[in-house]
């Protein structure tokens, strides 16, 4: 016989399978070694997580021993977390208290991640730091050439964001000057654009949801925001339900699982039931086959096979634009949404018929005819968003091969686009069948 190709050679075979599936350890690296032991020296004591490489979600928290449902994941003691208040007791107290007009709690926590990460190995947070991603793959951080090859309404929303950061920079340089008291050298090298923006990333992707009272020296937007070292590496998934907040009693931030999970397996979190647009948009990242997906429908979609010489399509407009039925159309892995469909009836009534819009959206079924014109270009209007993203996946093809820099970039944008795909397939799926059952 052959070596390894017996019952032992099989088994070991499974269990090197198994392993890389489950995730490689990585607890022996220094940089956890040093984030473990700075944890403990405030109070955090944890034996069942270890940080692993996974083949699917890269960076993430396995558990050595087998999770029941309602069992406590995680405590982080209070001492651990990075909030405003951390911010208020360092150096950066005296001058955050006497700016006016105040600043945001957000700026205060960039400026601190800003100011820590520039003092290096003097920075108390340095091991904390030292795990923080060096870079970020929101689209505020992808190249021009990436995000024009996203969905219209996500590209939107991304030079919405990016726009917000731009203001944010320029409205916070004069408070940046102040702070020159405390650093040898110039703050406008310190506090430039891109050290804001890893700094507001670093924030909007791993903070947790924690209420603080408000202070006078901020200003009235909402504190609700901690950094949670080692906790900030457990992945989401869309599959899993957990209850997290801040324990009063512990003085503690708690995550509970509603979800079992096997020893040696990734540990996961839910961030909230989000698309993959929220989800690529807020955190950089897609998650596959998530049941949450949508593929959005924009109004100039929806307005190319709408009739032009309609004579009430103004009055149609303003009756979809009044009721907020032109936002929020979409195709989803059930098929095209309510609000798609109920939109385009009220496009699709007849002038005899247009009396009747407020049954349309209310759900009535107007007429035999305006059902079937509804569903023929539902279905118009899938095929020629399934055209587009294949368009786009043979675009991100070519990229692929001649800018090698911005590979890992536009397979991120490739994982969603292919999603998206998977979605319209299926709703064009639906939609021919619904056709079929039509007398």
């Amino acid at each position: 016989m052959k070596k390894n190709r017996g019952r032992t050679g099989r088994k070991r075979r499974r269990k090197h399978l198994q392993s890389f599936m489950n995730g490689v350890n990585c607890s022996h690296k220094l940089e956890y070694i040093k984030l473990k032991k700075w944890l403990k020296d405030r109070g955090f004591e944890d034996s069942n997580l270890r940080p692993a490489e996974f083949w699917d979600t890269g960076r993430g928290l396995m558990t050595t021993k087998a999770l029941q449902a309602g069992e406590l994941v995680i405590s982080l003691p209070e001492k651990c977390l990075l909030t405003t208040g951390t911010v208020l007791r360092s150096c950066l107290g005296e001058y955050i208290t006497k700016w006016k007009p105040p600043v945001s709690p957000l700026i205060a926590l960039c400026t601190f991640l800003i100011a820590e990460k520039h003092a290096g190995a003097k920075s108390l947070w340095k091991p904390y730091l030292d795990v923080l991603p060096k870079t970020y793959t929101c689209p505020v951080c992808l190249e021009q050439d990436v995000v024009s090859l996203l969905p219209e309404p996500l590209r939107k929303k991304a030079q919405e964001q990016r726009t917000m950061i731009h203001e944010l920079y320029m409205s916070s340089k004069a408070f940046f000057s102040s702070l020159q008291p405390l650093f040898a050298e110039n703050t406008e090298t310190i506090f430039n654009y891109s050290a804001l923006e890893w700094a507001w990333c670093t924030v909007n992707t791993r903070t947790v949801h924690m209420k603080h009272s408000q202070r006078e020296c901020f200003s009235l937007e909402p504190d609700v925001y901690a950094l949670a070292p080692y906790l900030d590496l457990l992945n989401h998934s869309p599959n899993v339900q957990v209850k997290a907040a801040f324990n009063e009693q512990t003085r503690s931030y708690e995550i509970r699982t509603d979800s079992q999970c096997k020893k040696y397996e990734e540990v996961f979190i839910c961030y909230g039931p989000h698309d993959n647009q929220r989800l690529l948009l807020e955190y950089g990242f897609v998650a596959i086959d998530n049941p949450h997906s949508s593929v959005y429908v924009s109004s100039d979609t929806l307005l190319r096979y709408f009739p032009p010489l309609d004579k009430q399509r103004n009055a149609k407009l303003s009756i979809l634009k009044n009721h907020d039925f032109l936002e929020n159309l979409t195709f989803g892995w059930d098929g095209p949404s309510w609000r798609l469909l109920t939109a385009l009836k009220l496009l699709n009534l007849g002038e005899d018929e247009f009396t009747c819009w407020k049954r349309t959206l209310l759900g009535d079924v107007i007429s035999a005819t305006n059902e079937e014109q509804t569903l023929d270009v539902t279905e118009k209007i899938c095929l020629f968003l399934i055209e587009e993203t294949q368009h786009v996946l043979f675009q991100i093809s070519q990229l692929k091969r001649d800018k090698e820099n911005l590979k890992n970039h536009l397979a991120l944008i490739e994982a969603l686009r292919l999603e998206d795909l998977k979605i319209l397939q299926k709703s064009a799926e639906i939609l021919c069948n619904s056709k079929m059952a039509t007398p």
